[in-house]
């Protein structure tokens, strides 16, 4: 059965496999918006910080609430990219391109794009200041400012992604650099790291290292290459039904999987890895590698930390199951730039959409919010140019999976699903 059929027959579907279900409701209230300025009023009744998946869905749901001429989203960059195909981009299964739009194409019609960064938030008086000393007041505040990529943090990095053989999923300069060093791959080691923070779509450090074996087994280089998955976590997947899978994948494929293994330093002049033993501070080794896949240290954004709205370590501190701030009952937060103790994935977004709707609905009533997002996140787990395993869970680490089916096994129903149904969805659907 197609993927099509897969999804059009199931009625348990959820609403973050994704993005179906919020999208279908939301079709037809959607156009181009291509007006990018400095703020043309200093007060909105909705202000969204953030033009990301979290940001432009938002808006969209709240233009539908309180007009459009009282929405604003502040959002400086001028291209929005669907992230989850970079995986597919490196693998060479994707042009880079496809994955990216321009930001006022994806603008809700009618909605203020203020085109500028969010320098400081002021919850006490319900304001934020932009660039330029613009201050911005609101009734209601969403933060949808997702996660900052840290390759600096790396010695070595980002200077070491100008030398071959390295490269990165994570960031849009360097996801082809990735593509080009699986392909000019000859012998030796390759290597595919996880940091020691939390990151955005956990398994993608994983999805291109089972990539990069089919592309050399189908080209003949499987034999001379030794594939390491040096990881600072503990397992490999934080779910324990997909994680006995995943492990039975890596044993027939010879994979070879470093536990509490971190990367602090890339010599890229001399192509070697730098590893701390997590269970050993201080103590480190080195690995000569023929190509190397990084996936950097993440964070909260800088405008985050120390800020009134974060927790002590920088990220949005909203209770888990309304997104509502803990402190501040007119703020809210969606995504990856929150605390919600789930993986930061756009499934997650998705399902987090329509609860915080329904609690942004109810405040705005002056009633208490009653819809809970249960944690529901999703990563279709890419095993293969042709397989994926489409891993669905809950904040316990428990299935919460939406087909009839044991999601745990290789399907290639699955692929096309994250291949090609999914971008269609995310642009035509959850965007709207």
């Amino acid at each position: 059965m197609s993927a099509i059929g897969v999804l059009s027959s199931c009625s348990c579907l959820r609403p973050g496999v994704w993005l179906l279900k919020p999208g279908m409701q939301q079709m037809g209230s959607f156009g181009l918006h291509t007006a990018a300025r400095c703020a043309a009023k200093d007060y909105y009744e909705v202000l969204v910080l953030g033009g990301g998946a979290g940001g432009i869905t938002m808006s969209a749901r709240m233009k539908r609430k309180v007009g459009a001429g009282n929405v604003a989203v502040v959002e400086p960059s001028e291209t929005h990219y669907y992230q989850p195909l970079w995986t597919l981009v490196g693998g060479g299964a994707k042009q880079l391109a496809t994955s990216a739009r321009p930001t006022g194409s994806v603008m809700p019609k009618g909605v203020e794009w203020i085109k500028s960064r969010v320098t400081a938030l002021d919850p006490d008086k319900n304001c934020v200041w932009l660039e330029n000393d613009i201050k911005i007041s609101y009734k209601y505040l969403i933060i949808a400012l997702g996660i900052s990529l840290h390759y600096e943090k790396i010695k070595g990095l980002p200077e070491g992604f100008d030398h071959p053989k390295i490269g990165s999923n994570y960031s849009v300069h360097t996801v082809e650099k990735t593509w080009k060093a699986l392909q000019d791959f000859k012998e030796g080691n390759a290597i595919f790291t996880f940091p020691n923070t939390p990151v955005k779509c956990a398994g993608a450090p994983q999805k291109i290292m089972y990539l990069s074996e089919a592309y050399w087994r189908k080209t003949g280089k499987r034999s001379k290459a030794n594939i390491m998955f040096n990881t600072s976590l503990g397992v490999i997947f934080g779910v324990k039904k997909y994680a006995d899978a995943l492990l039975e994948i890596i044993k027939e494929r010879n994979i070879a999987v470093n536990y509490k293994c971190n990367l602090v330093e890339v010599r890229a002049d001399k192509q070697e890895a730098v590893f701390e033993n997590l269970d050993k501070p201080g103590v480190t080794e080195v690995h000569q590698y023929e190509m190397l896949h990084v996936t950097p240290p993440m964070g909260p954004p800088d405008v985050l930390i120390n800020s009134p709205v974060s927790d002590q370590i920088g990220w949005v501190d909203v209770d888990k199951e309304t997104l509502q701030h803990k402190k501040y009952p007119n703020v809210f937060g969606i995504g990856d730039c929150t605390n919600l103790p789930t993986s930061k994935t756009a499934a997650a977004v998705a399902a987090q959409s329509g609860v915080l709707d329904k609690t942004i609905s109810l405040v705005m009533k002056n009633q208490l919010p009653t819809k809970k997002y249960d944690g529901y996140t999703s990563c279709p787990l890419v095993t293969g140019y042709n397989k994926v395993i489409l891993a669905e869970f809950d904040y316990d680490a428990q299935p919460l999976e939406t087909f009839p089916i044991d999601q745990s096994k290789e399907r290639v129903t699955m692929y096309h699903m994250k291949a090609d149904m999914m971008p269609f969805l995310y642009w035509n659907m959850l965007l709207k």
